[in-house]
């Protein structure tokens, strides 16, 4: 067992981990952080994307005591108490979620790119490239970003 001191959604937590814990793991089962989603334990799909030190992970191969003195943002620290992020907003008007696995994964991987602006479908699809969605065909998935980057 390890001591991680980790800020996650903006509150310090301190743990005891095995050195073996993967952070999606902890983030679930130690947080009751649940939005991160498991989907294949070898980072192929992007469910458990998470924010690491402002840039987006898959929290499914990061070993948590990597993320020791670091800042951690999930999909439940996204948007404001009572008021949903721009792009979860924009995932619901726009329908680009279905069953809703993957959502918090896309929208984790498409928050990145709301800090360039200005991008095109092209520019979108290809940030969106390691993350899997079984549901749609993508295209509201897509329109969805557009809206929250505009």
């Amino acid at each position: 067992m390890s001591r991680l001191v980790v800020t996650v959604n903006g509150v310090e937590r301190a743990s005891e981990v095995e050195d073996r814990t993967l952070l999606a793991d902890y983030l679930r089962d130690d947080l009751g952080l649940t939005g991160t989603k498991i989907g294949c334990d070898t980072s192929q799909c992007g469910a458990c994307t998470v924010h690491l030190d402002g840039r987006p992970v898959k929290s499914c191969t990061v070993l948590a005591l990597q993320a020791d003195g670091s800042s951690v943002v999930t999909i439940e620290g996204l948007g404001a108490a009572g008021a949903l992020h721009r792009l979860q907003e924009a995932f619901w008007a726009r329908h680009g979620l279905q069953c809703g696995f993957c959502t918090p994964g896309m929208i984790m991987a498409a928050a990145d790119l709301l800090e360039q602006g200005g991008l095109d479908e092209r520019a979108i699809r290809e940030a969106l490239d390691g993350n899997l969605c079984r549901c749609t065909g993508y295209e509201n998935i897509v329109r969805a970003v557009e809206e929250a980057c505009a």
